[in-house]
């Protein structure tokens, strides 16, 4: 039996309470099945406090689903012809690829999706930035450069666009251009207008274009110059830092030149360097360090994956004397694997495909015409090469969300 306490000034008395006659207590349960049959409840008391949502068990939230993997695309350009190529290296052979015309010879390409998953894609022709929807297969518009080419043609060294890039927000692409002058310069289009609204002087022949992950910068890597040519967003003010870890030794004719970069989340550009080392340059101090290689092959595309880079080594070029390959480094642990390739190829971009495995897709388009007509895939797990026959020669590749 529960005893109560009763304070009594100074002392404390424990008392029983009196025992109910026993009719009462029957007739007390009979009134509280009375009113538990009639749908009532009876009031709870101060000794039987109800609980709070506070007080309360808390509730077990189901683990967040997995995110379904998204399949990709790829898209490359053809340089050898007029055309880019949509590839869907998940469709058998003969029915992975279509092609549509952007204008002659393109070089650099790029995509952007917006909120509602609808890509713009954009190369870098000879004749002018092309826009294309890829999802209709159509050319939406041939936008004319400021400093157009006093001659059409293809190969490494014709004039028109070389390397190209799109702002994170789609508000930009920046082309590389250079009229065939020996003049270079980075020509910055509105997306919106479709117009060129700024041109800046960088360094010589720039394969490639940067942008940073906020889209404060784009940055050319200048083949010919052994530089970095970093232009502000806002200003259009360039800097331009010289990156040549094996010196300048041999000018024009140095084999020992940078050609493509890749961007990190933290925005730091990572060059490769004759399958020897990779330079990791801050664009805004020109701050450099290094990480090693031993692809031991002349580099040339590259693009991260994750914590991965993977570079294209083209083979026995200036202090390089390896084979054509593809370097997987992860630049935080240093580990490498390097996958041999049958020729030399030219770029490379992450694929994904619908059930999350990851690969990269070589293109064989190689700017020295030593390359091939496709594209071979490398899974990143278990590095098993797959070619894929893509006809025109594809130069530059990319890939970008299945609609």
């Amino acid at each position: 039996m529960a005893r109560s306490t009763v304070h009594t000034g100074a002392a404390t008395a424990l008392v029983r309470p009196r025992r109910r006659p026993r009719a009462a207590v029957l007739l007390a349960l009979l009134g509280v099945l009375t009113l538990g049959l009639a749908g009532c409840a009876p009031e709870p008391t101060a000794a039987e406090p109800t609980a709070t949502p506070s007080q309360s068990a808390p509730a077990t939230a189901a683990p967040p689903a997995e995110p379904e993997p998204e399949p990709q695309l790829l898209l490359a350009s053809l340089a050898h012809t007029d055309s880019l190529a949509v590839i869907d290296p998940a469709q058998p052979d003969g029915e992975a690829v279509r092609q549509i015309r952007v204008g002659a010879a393109p070089w650099g390409v790029g995509t952007h999706t917006d909120p509602d998953g609808k890509t713009t894609a954009y190369a870098a022709t000879a004749e002018g930035l092309a826009v294309v929807d890829p999802a209709a297969g159509e050319l939406s518009a041939l936008l004319p450069y400021a400093h157009p080419a006093q001659r059409i043609e293809s190969g490494e060294y014709r004039p028109g666009g070389l390397g190209l890039a799109v702002a994170p927000d789609g508000s930009r692409v920046y082309v590389a251009v250079t009229p065939g002058d020996g003049s270079f310069v980075l020509e910055v289009f509105d997306t919106a207008s479709q117009t060129v609204v700024g041109s800046v002087p960088v360094g010589a022949r720039p394969f490639d274009v940067l942008v940073a992950p906020d889209g404060s910068w784009a940055a050319t890597v200048d083949h010919d110059s052994f530089t970095v040519t970093v232009v502000d967003a806002a200003t259009l003010q360039p800097t331009t830092h010289q990156v040549a870890p094996f010196g300048t030794e041999g000018g024009l004719a140095s084999w020992e030149k940078p050609h493509y970069g890749a961007v990190t989340s933290d925005g730091a550009i990572l060059l490769p360097y004759q399958g020897q080392t990779v330079v990791r340059l801050d664009p805004r101090t020109g701050e450099q360090t290094t990480i090693a290689s031993a692809a031991n092959s002349h580099a040339h595309g590259t693009a991260l994956a994750g914590d991965r880079l993977l570079t294209v080594g083209t083979g026995a070029f200036g202090s390089a004397d390896g084979t054509p390959n593809l370097s997987i480094l992860n630049v935080e642990t240093g580990a490498e694997e390097v996958v041999p390739l049958a020729l030399p190829h030219e770029t490379v971009a992450p694929w994904r495909d619908a059930a999350g495995a990851e690969y990269a897709a070589v293109a064989g388009g190689n700017t020295r015409n030593e390359g091939w007509d496709g594209v071979t895939l490398v899974a990143l797990d278990g590095l098993a090469t797959r070619e894929l026959p893509v006809s025109g020669y594809p130069q530059a590749i990319v890939s970008y969300p299945a609609a």
